[in-house]
Order: C-alpha cells, then structure tokens, then sequence
C-alpha cells in the first residue's frame, strides 16, 4: 500500500464523519452529502477499523460521539473551517471580496434589509451575502462568517458582540384596534392572539408575556405561527394581537400599518447580538461589516433607518464559552 504524505485516512470517510458527527445522525449526514444512510454508515465503519476505536455509539435510531469521536469531530471541524475560510478569501482574490451574513428571516426582512442600502453604497467593493434560516442551528455553517443572533450572548466556540436590548409589547392593525379597543390586559386576553412558537424557539410567547405583567391566563384564544414574519403579516392584515418587538416593528407603527393597543409591555429576556467564529480570524472585510452592524445596533431604530455614514466602531468581545 502507498503510504499518504499525511498519513491521513479516505478524505472521503473523514468527510462522511464529520456529517454524521455534526448532525449526530447518518440520515441528515447523507441528506446534506446526498448519498445513502447506507453509505455513510460503511465509510465511518472504515474509519473506525483502520483507527482502531470506535468513534459512535449506536443507539436506537440515535448515534453518540464517543471520547475518541469528539476529539476526531472536534479536529476535523477546526480544519475545514480553517480550509473554508482560506478558499473563501483566495477566490475573493480575483474579484470583489464576500462576507457572508446570517440571521433568521424576522431580523433579515424587518431590520437587515431595510439598512443594508447605505453600507452596499458606501462599500461597493464588498460583496454582502445572506443565509437566512429560522432553524436552531441553521446558521451554523463554516461558510457563514457573521451571525446576528438572539441570545445570552454565550455561544460555544464564539466571539459575540452585543447589537441592542428590546422591549415587547402587544400589537394589532389601525382596523383591529379601533374595532376592538383594549383598555386593560384582562380584555386583552379575550381577543384573537398571534403567537410566534416552535421547537427550541427563542420568541417570547403570550404565555410568557401575561405571566411576565402579572396577569397568567391559561384560557387563551390563541393563533401559533413558526414565523414571527408571517405572524406580522397576520397582524396588519386585522387577524389579531400580536407581541411586537419594539426594534423589529417600530418601522411599521411609523408607517401606520400597525399600532399599539395596549400599555403594557416588558422587556425582551434576552438580547441580539453578532457573533462569529473563536476558530478562525475575520477578513478585514468582515470585521469591517460586524463593527457597522454593532454601531447600527447601538442606534434607535429610526435613527438606523436613516443611516446615511457608515459607522465603524470597536465591537465589544465576549471569550467563547468554555
């Protein structure tokens, strides 16, 4: 047998684990590879034979990394980033640089979008792309070198910088209100909510809210989305209350497709914040979006709708958590 220069197994066996080990399934692996469960199960097998140690324990319908597999999952990972990172910049070379931005789809439709004119006319040589997704960890991809995320701002393995803290409070259209007028929280709980709920989802729920102003009502007449975009939609269109973060829907209350029914309100529990990776440097193009999205956080929301400079302050560095 040739001997590898590196002594490095099949590139393609360490890819196939890497995906096993990052989703912790080999269905999702072999989705994201697009080959077979199969496949990947026989590549990870050829792993662990010529390692010498199993690197999974299997598990009904359930794998789990054992010591020797997170040390092997933990160094692969390292290293494609580290390669991602390099073939990133190097084909940035030729042309304009790339900074690639993720959020979910609220923070890229309500607060993102509406601000990114003023820095693409101020920086036409950089290149802003955007990873939008709803998912839990759907933002946690090599190629992703930003994320604008909500939070403790305690990440694994991140550095984080904090953007603004919010308030919520309950919304409704001009329609709605004027046809139902609130004029305590008690009458509040009697209308059609629209509620922002899922799966490991970070949205404050009524629930949360009526509890959080003293008033726990389990008898609620409530609509669930799993898109807080969607949910305002609903609600300029009369369909009912919902909670308004005050950041995100401030814009629309300026423009008179939403309105305020009630005084009550509390602050968010938690804050949105960059992040980025603890592994692997930023381009200077990217530390140059991440300082203008931390100065744009620490603006109003009027004041940052109307950003005409771009604003380049030092982030605020968090250590990753150990």
């Amino acid at each position: 047998m040739v001997r590898r220069y590196y002594g490095l197994p099949s590139l393609i066996a360490l890819a196939a684990f890497e995906a096993a080990a990052r989703h912790l399934s080999l269905t999702k692996a072999a989705e994201e590879l697009n080959v077979t469960p199969g496949a990947i199960s026989r590549q990870v097998r050829m792993l662990e034979e010529e390692l010498g140690s199993p690197l999974f324990l299997r598990r009904h319908r359930a794998v789990e990394l054992t010591r020797e597999g997170q040390a092997m999952a933990m160094a692969l990972r390292d290293g494609f980033e580290r390669i991602s990172s390099t073939f990133r910049q190097i084909r940035s070379f030729g042309g304009q640089a790339v900074v690639t931005v993720g959020s979910t789809m609220a923070m890229a439709n309500l607060w993102l979008m509406p601000r990114m004119g003023s820095f693409w006319n101020l920086h036409p040589d950089i290149v802003v792309d955007h990873v939008i997704s709803d998912h839990p960890r759907g933002l946690d991809r090599p190629d992703v070198d930003l994320r604008v995320r909500y939070g403790d701002g305690e990440w694994p393995d991140e550095f984080s910088a904090k953007l603004y803290e919010d308030r919520i409070f309950p919304v409704a259209s001009p329609a709605f209100a004027k046809a139902y007028p609130v004029n305590s929280v008690a009458e509040l709980t009697h209308l059609q909510l629209l509620s922002v709920e899922g799966p490991d989802w970070a949205w404050t729920t009524w629930a949360e809210f009526l509890r959080d102003v003293g008033f726990p009502d389990p008898r609620l007449n409530v609509r669930r989305f799993n898109s807080y975009v969607i949910a305002m939609q609903a609600a300029r269109s009369g369909q009912g209350v919902a909670l308004g973060w005050s950041v995100l829907v401030e814009p629309l209350i300026e423009a008179g497709t939403l309105v305020r029914v009630s005084d009550a309100e509390i602050v968010a529990p938690q804050s949105n914040f960059v992040t980025w990776s603890a592994r692997r440097p930023l381009s200077p193009q990217a530390e140059l979006v991440k300082d203008w999205l931390v100065a744009l956080g620490s603006l109003s929301s009027t004041q940052a709708s109307r950003l005409p400079i771009s604003l380049e302050q030092p982030a605020r560095r968090r250590s990753p958590k150990a």
